[in-house]
């Protein structure tokens, strides 16, 4: 058994597609489109692991604050291979103007990580 997708409501879903296809080496399928649900979305896909589905609808509303605890997903995590593609990932997201919200460390859990926001304040965890 394995997972074989999680899906986000966003936004802007150009926007959500491009930085996990240009940060996290994801590609993306063509835009699916139902106008009479007026619902879009693309499927992110990965070398290895499950796809992400980016889905939009005009008439979602915003998801809780983000500085603050609440029920429901908290963060996924991508493994980007080694500690140094950790550090350096992380910096080019710092650099490119993206929220850092925890460097680069080693866990109590013994994992080696950050955590970052995408564009739309979803908690990605970027691991060894």
């Amino acid at each position: 058994m394995k997972i074989e997708h999680i899906a986000f409501w966003v936004a802007d879903l150009e926007l959500m597609k491009n930085f996990y296809v240009n940060y996290f080496g994801g590609k993306a399928s063509k835009r699916y489109h139902n106008s009479a649900k007026q619902f879009s979305s693309y499927f992110i896909v990965f070398d290895e692991g499950c796809r992400l589905e980016l889905m939009h609808k005009p008439d979602i509303t915003d998801k809780p604050d983000n500085s603050k605890q609440y029920i429901g997903l908290t963060h996924f995590s991508v493994s980007v291979g080694s500690k140094n593609a950790v550090r350096q990932l992380t910096e080019q997201l710092k650099t490119d103007g993206y929220t850092v919200k925890s460097d680069p460390r080693t866990t109590g859990d013994g994992y080696y990580e950050s955590v970052i926001l995408d564009p739309e304040g979803n908690f990605v965890e970027i691991a060894e």
